[in-house]
């Protein structure tokens, strides 16, 4: 299927995390994100804390057969544009995003916060289907989930803590 008009391929593989690296002096930032009910929307809120202004965006995720791989379009929101979607049904999710570097390479570990405390995972990007399948994770990124709907933003944001708990006892 050919990607839908304005979007881009996001490339992307996630992992959970058992024992996370050291975080300390990794550059971070708070992401709020707010699952829309009524389809595959994402409002997204990043506070930075390096001096950087708040970003605030609407993702729209189309899916696809390739689990590594799907089209998606961002559209930025200004502050009032966020604020005026905020007040659509939605499941929120909380994280603090860590930039980490492990060899050459840059990689996201997130951990989440509210219902999910405890939940760490790992994310990297590529530029193409076959560089994020080619990529080597650390160590401490243990599990992949990537293919696991269970550990997508969408559904984590509607779990209670005691999902969580009986969740990863499965994972």
């Amino acid at each position: 299927m050919p990607s839908p008009k304005y979007s881009l391929l996001e490339n992307e593989r996630r992992f959970l995390v058992i024992a996370p690296p050291d975080l300390t002096g990794a550059r971070v930032r708070l992401i709020e994100d707010r699952y829309l009910s009524c389809g595959r929307l994402r409002l997204r809120r990043i506070t930075h804390f390096d001096g950087h202004l708040p970003e605030f965006k609407l993702c729209k995720k189309y899916g696809s057969d390739d689990p590594f791989s799907e089209p998606i379009t961002n559209i930025y929101l200004s502050e009032a544009e966020h604020a005026a979607l905020s007040a659509l049904a939605a499941h929120p999710l909380r994280k603090r995003r860590h930039t980490v570097r492990w060899g050459e390479r840059g990689f996201s570990v997130d951990v989440f916060e509210g219902p999910l405390t405890g939940l760490v995972t790992c994310e990297a990007e590529a530029e193409s289907p076959e560089a994020i399948r080619a990529r080597a994770f650390p160590p401490w990124a243990a599990r992949e989930v990537t293919t696991d709907p269970r550990f997508s933003g969408a559904h984590l944001a509607t779990l209670a803590a005691e999902d969580l708990a009986a969740q990863l006892a499965l994972a």
